[in-house]
């Protein structure tokens, strides 16, 4: 488990809307979710971040070797970057990021059926 992936604080601890990765604010602020900033975007941006993330989240299951723990299967986490994930995250994502994701999900879907 990479180091910039564990929270560095307790405070102002938020859960990943997509994938339920929990970091600081700060620090997806700074880095982004490990697993799909790639699609959201919210690296650098303290707006998205908020917009994207969750304060509101329930418990907190830390995964080293997902490879290897039945926990990160059962919480369907195991294809994730290890790090330490949220047990249930509340929120919505914005219409312009699931219109986002979706249009990502049609492209790979198209180019899967060639």
């Amino acid at each position: 488990m990479s180091i910039e992936t564990v929270p560095t604080d307790l405070r102002n601890l938020r859960a990943c809307l997509v994938c339920s990765l929990v970091k600081t604010l700060h620090q997806f602020e700074m880095d982004g979710c490990d697993n799909c900033d790639r699609f959201l975007g919210i690296k650098g941006d303290i707006e998205k971040c908020v917009e994207c993330t969750s304060a509101n989240f329930d418990g907190m299951i830390a995964v080293c070797d997902h490879n290897d723990s039945w926990v990160s299967k059962w919480q369907k986490i195991n294809k994730k970057c290890p790090g330490v994930y949220a047990i249930s995250v509340s929120g919505t994502l914005p219409k312009i990021v699931v219109q986002r994701i979706e249009a990502a999900w049609n492209q790979i879907q198209n180019w899967a059926e060639r």
